[in-house]
């Protein structure tokens, strides 16, 4: 889409990919232990994420004596970052989007020296009629010049077709009118889900090729299901931000990108980035030398828990291998955890508990504390049909394949050779018949991943709308993988991949379906009444890389606040 209101959208799409934090007061459930717990301390931190292992790393330097447990034998959750015979890929997420907090975190860690960024001027690209279409990210640059250029071009040229011919002429003028004139307003009290917000504001033709694909890489999530105002509500608000402008009657979305746009410039200008911090821009994709497991792993040795030794060690402050069995009220105004753990069961007494452990794995354990929150998550597993939040099925694929396999074909727009693969990865919309969601160029983002003469592609397939992806063998995953690339990709006389990595997430990424901000809201109207216990995870602060990191600086200080007072 050659229109600068799409540019916002997809840009932003691209670089915020985004805590609740309950006040205490009134009553504590009735129940009340007395008991002589293993570990005794100030916060327990349940789950060892991202999330949770920021949050006990803020709160260590903070000083509170904290102790945080997780039921696997490393620290990082769905991130796990491998390394063989010169290659280095990703087994769940593959990049974050640059933001301040992880920049932060990797100099407080002694780490910010292995951090790598990706050429932010290659773009990601959509496969649509059997070719590669370079998105809004790319070569326009970031701000109002960038946009401008991506509607007129460089030397003023107006262009039809997102440089190219991604959307037809009708498709770009409904997408023009959307954008720089006005489009109808959203019904009353409606929540939308993102199909209906994106065809309302700039038509059908902008969903299905744009914006379905990046729903699908995001949350391997089903658009018609999702809730706009839940998912993506960073990019719905630019609609309130046109409205606001007193001339805008109509909403162009336009105006409301860029009026955001300032807004968050002001902000970073009235906050700007430690002086002494690596030079970083804001959204742009980002990992470590070594993969994405250097931020957990450095966060595990600080807390006293050497990397690769799941056993205890005397003085960690991380407990592996403990799986959390019941969380109930202390006598004295705490709360006693009950963990299955290797040497048997273990007790923890804590004045505060924050759990980030994911949604469908906490209900029967916080049922005798909160009764009707346990309520609300007992469904949240892989069954959509039931209220909760629903988890789809995902399969993270990593082949590589040489060079000369890929097709003999230039991009468009001078980005060069198919085979040096330049940009981010492509997005296979749903209308294509490619079953593969998506793959990241992971050998073009950063360096060092594989060998000179290959291509490493991280190939992500299942999700919301192919959970029959979870009954296939890991075989025919890995067909159906190649098949992808061959269609997008690769010659017809291509080798056989060189599999590295085949994971299934049975229950991966949380769905912000249409009705989850109201269960939030309910969630935390519940959490009221439990002074110094706090249901948190990514289903609350968002999914992305940055959104679980932000999380654990903001959380930290509200458990100390909590504690101090």
């Amino acid at each position: 889409m050659n229109l600068a209101t799409a540019a916002a959208l997809l840009s932003l799409l691209l670089t915020s990919t985004s805590a609740f934090a309950p006040t205490h007061t009134l009553r504590r459930p009735n129940l009340r232990l007395h008991s002589t717990a293993d570990n005794e301390v100030d916060c327990l931190v349940i789950g060892g994420g991202i999330s949770g292992s920021t949050l006990a790393h803020n709160l260590h330097r903070s000083g509170v004596n904290m102790l945080l447990t997780e039921a696997r034998d490393y620290l990082g959750g769905n991130v796990k970052s491998r390394k063989e015979d010169g290659f280095i890929w990703e087994e769940g997420p593959n990049s974050f989007a640059t933001q301040p907090s992880i920049v932060r975190i990797a100099h407080e860690l002694n780490i910010d020296d292995q951090l790598v960024f990706a050429d932010e001027s290659l773009p990601p690209w959509v496969h649509h009629n059997g070719k590669l279409h370079p998105l809004p990210k790319g070569k326009g640059g970031k701000g109002p010049k960038g946009q401008l250029e991506l509607v007129f071009g460089s030397n003023g040229v107006l262009k039809f077709g997102l440089l190219g011919d991604l959307l037809s002429i009708p498709g770009t003028i409904r997408a023009g009118i959307g954008a720089f004139l006005g489009h109808p307003k959203a019904p009353e009290g409606k929540d939308e889900t993102i199909r209906e917000w994106v065809t309302r504001t700039l038509g059908e033709e902008v969903f299905l090729r744009c914006i379905d694909p990046f729903v699908s890489g995001v949350y391997a999530g089903d658009p018609e299901t999702l809730s706009m105002k839940a998912a993506l509500g960073k990019i719905a608000r630019i609609e309130k931000y046109s409205y606001d402008i007193e001339w805008n009657k109509f909403g162009a979305i336009f105006y409301g990108g860029l009026a955001r746009q300032v807004e968050l410039t002001k902000e970073r200008k009235a906050d700007p980035p430690d002086p002494s911090w690596v030079d970083f821009e804001y959204g742009n994709p980002g990992s470590f030398k070594e993969g994405l497991s250097t931020l957990p792993n450095a966060i595990s040795e600080g807390l006293g828990q050497p990397v690769g030794v799941p056993d205890f060690v005397s003085g960690s402050k991380v407990r592996l291998q403990w799986k959390i069995t019941s969380l109930q009220s202390d006598s004295n105004g705490g709360y006693l955890a009950t963990y299955d753990t290797p040497e048997g069961e273990k007790t923890v007494k804590a004045k505060t508990v924050v759990s980030t452990a994911p949604a469908h794995a906490l209900s029967e354990v916080i049922r005798p504390v909160l009764p009707k929150v346990s309520s609300l998550l007992e469904s949240s597993r892989k069954v959509r049909q039931q209220k909760g939040i629903y988890h789809p099925p995902v399969y993270a694929v990593t082949v590589a394949y040489p060079k000369k396999a890929f097709k003999d074909v230039e991009l468009a727009n001078h980005f060069g050779p198919l085979r040096d693969l330049p940009g981010f990865g492509s997005l296979n919309p749903r209308t294509e018949g490619v079953r593969t969601l998506g793959t990241l160029w992971s050998s073009s983002l950063f360096p060092g991943r594989c060998p000179k003469d290959y291509n490493l592609l991280l190939n992500y397939i299942g999700g919301s709308r192919d959970v029959g992806i979870a009954d296939l063998s890991v075989e025919e995953v890995i067909n159906e993988v190649d098949k992808g690339c061959r269609q997008v990709l690769l010659k017809e006389d291509a080798p056989k991949p060189k599999v590295l990595g085949a994971k299934l997430w049975p229950t991966a990424i949380p769905q912000y379906e249409i009705g989850h901000l109201e269960l939030m809201e309910e969630l935390e109207r519940e959490e009221k009444n439990t002074p110094g216990l706090w249901i948190c995870g990514n289903y609350r602060s968002g999914v992305a890389f940055p959104d679980c990191v932000t999380f654990g600086y903001d959380h930290a200080k509200v458990v100390k606040d909590f504690l101090q007072k």
